[in-house]
């Protein structure tokens, strides 16, 4: 995590200590249904305010697998959060291509939803007009290396998951080698490796945050090209069992 390869996620009611130089983002939540409120999580965000520098988003509340229910929970949050120092990102759910959306009122896309949804046609074109508008774009639920794949073919410049959570000693090895696998030049798409110079988010003049590691089959797979006009591939951002140790480079 120190050196970069790897970044935290936290969330409210997690006990996760935000550590302080490595690059985070936090989560409301919801998905795992333990959103707190408005209040709470804006006031969970003002107590960590000395980290907001390294945060590449703060998710706005979302209804998960249901757009327009989180259109209508967001909408009034993210100037809100963005008030508390941090960029906000709207969670995508199925149904968001359907929905009139302001790029202006956000700074991050995370794909969230279905899987299939998520996977499908639909978010791809969503996180083109993202970047299209100069925003980030985030990937949750990443826990393959195929997966981190796929993210970083569509142009995500980060990811999260639970992968290391679930034996960190054990699993840490596996989410270097995707890193490794990430970073080496795609033989279908010349210079299109992550191993260019990482620029600035234009959306939070940040570092490129790290993406989350996820879950799942760690098998290498070849088969989705980084999206040729990324900056870099997708880091990841993990969740952590334990914030005492930090066992993560």
């Amino acid at each position: 995590m120190r050196r970069g390869l790897l970044g935290q996620i936290a969330t409210p009611g997690s006990g996760h200590r935000v550590l302080p130089g490595v690059h985070w983002c936090a989560d409301n939540a919801a998905f795992t249904g333990r959103f707190p409120g408005e209040d709470k999580y804006l006031t969970w965000l003002s107590a960590r305010a000395a980290h907001a520098g390294w945060c590449a988003f703060a998710t706005a509340p979302d209804v998960p697998f249901d757009a327009a229910a989180t259109l209508a929970r967001s909408l009034p949050m993210l100037e809100r959060i963005r008030a508390a120092g941090y960029p906000v990102a709207l969670v995508a759910q199925d149904g968001l291509e359907h929905l009139p959306i302001s790029f202006d009122s956000f700074d991050v896309l995370f794909l969230g939803g279905s899987t299939a949804w998520k996977l499908g046609p639909a978010a791809a074109d969503l996180a083109a007009q993202a970047r299209t508008h100069q925003k980030s774009v985030h990937m949750g639920r990443v826990n393959s290396l195929t997966r981190l794949r796929y993210a970083a073919s569509i142009g995500c410049h980060s990811a999260d998951g639970t992968f290391l959570a679930y034996g960190p000693d054990r699993n840490l090895p596996t989410l270097l080698r995707w890193l490794s696998a990430i970073h080496t030049p795609h033989p279908t798409v010349p210079g299109a490796g992550c191993d260019a110079a990482a620029s600035h988010s234009p959306a939070t003049n940040l570092p490129p945050p790290p993406a989350t590691a996820g879950e799942g089959n760690p098998v290498i797979d070849c088969a989705a090209p980084v999206h040729s006009t990324s900056p870099r591939s997708p880091l990841l951002v993990c969740e952590l069992v334990s914030m005492s140790g930090d066992p993560t480079p």
